[in-house]
């Protein structure tokens, strides 16, 4: 067995945390699951992958988190409504035979550029 195994967790550093946590849990939707009292954390459930959000830190992190959706489209319009700073169009990244990989990017509360992408089915008949 490998030593590291699949990434369950990761942190994104935040200067506002009542910002960012009423951002992701009330404009993006992602289950929160508890902040920390007295702590400056607060964590969310994407997956099987925990997001911490850290308003603590020294140090700063600006990964880019991925977010599968059935639709980029549909995602891509509903953010946009709700006033989400959308980075770009839907536009396909890859194609295959079967199926293409559709993205687009948007910036959180923070600033932080992140991603929707979806799989797509190609009908080829």
């Amino acid at each position: 067995m490998p030593l590291l195994q699949d990434v369950n967790q990761i942190a994104v550093s935040v200067t506002d945390l009542d910002r960012a946590v009423a951002f992701y849990r009330d404009v993006l939707e992602v289950p929160f699951l508890f902040a920390v009292p007295g702590m400056p954390m607060a964590f969310f459930q994407c997956g099987s992958v925990r997001l911490y959000l850290d308003a603590g830190g020294e140090e700063t992190s600006t990964p880019i988190l991925y977010f599968q959706v059935a639709s980029v489209h549909d995602a891509y319009e509903d953010l946009k409504a709700k006033g989400v700073e959308m980075v770009g169009e839907p536009h396909v990244i890859n194609r295959t035979d079967t199926s293409e990989l559709w993205m687009t990017f948007f910036r959180d509360s923070e600033g932080h550029l992140h991603a929707l992408n979806a799989d797509v089915p190609v009908n080829n008949g």
